[in-house]
C-alpha cells in the first residue's frame, strides 16, 4: 500500500487546513487510517485514526474537537480537517494504514507515506 498525504502549508493562526492521504496499492477499504504529526526535535505523535469503514473515529484527547477525520473509500481518500490552529501545530503531518484499529504508535503501522508540512505563523 503506497500513502501520500498532501494539502499543507502556511495558515495563520485561527486558520484552517484540510489534509488529504491518498492511497493505491491496495484494498483500501481493508485498512485503519491514522495521522501522525512530527514537529522539529519531537517523537512523532499521534492525532486521529479512522476505521476501515469510516464510522469509528479516535482521537488524541488534546486536539479533539478542533481536529476531524473523515474518509472517502471510493476515492481512496481519507481527510484531515483542522480548524482553530495554532503555532504548535506546526509539524509534518504523515498518514498511516493498518488493519488493526486503536493503534496510536507510529511503529505499529505497517504502511507510512511521504508527510505534509503544516506551518502555522502567529
Amino acid at each position: 500500500v503506497q500513502l501520500q498525504a498532501s494539502g499543507g502549508g502556511l495558515v495563520q493562526a485561527g486558520g484552517s487546513l484540510r489534509l488529504s492521504c491518498t492511497t493505491s496499492g491496495g484494498t483500501f477499504s481493508s485498512y485503519v487510517v491514522g495521522w501522525f504529526r512530527q514537529a522539529p526535535g519531537k517523537e512523532h505523535e499521534f492525532v486521529a485514526s479512522i476505521s476501515k469503514g469510516g464510522g469509528s473515529t479516535h482521537y488524541v484527547d488534546s486536539l479533539k474537537g478542533r481536529f476531524t477525520t473523515s474518509r472517502d473509500n471510493a476515492k481512496n481518500t481519507v481527510y484531515l480537517q483542522m480548524n482553530s490552529l495554532e503555532p504548535e501545530d506546526t509539524a509534518v503531518y504523515y498518514c498511516a494504514a493498518d488493519r488493526d484499529f486503536g493503534l496510536v504508535t507510529w511503529n505499529q503501522y505497517d504502511y507510512w507515506g511521504q508527510g505534509t508540512q503544516v506551518t502555522v505563523s502567529s
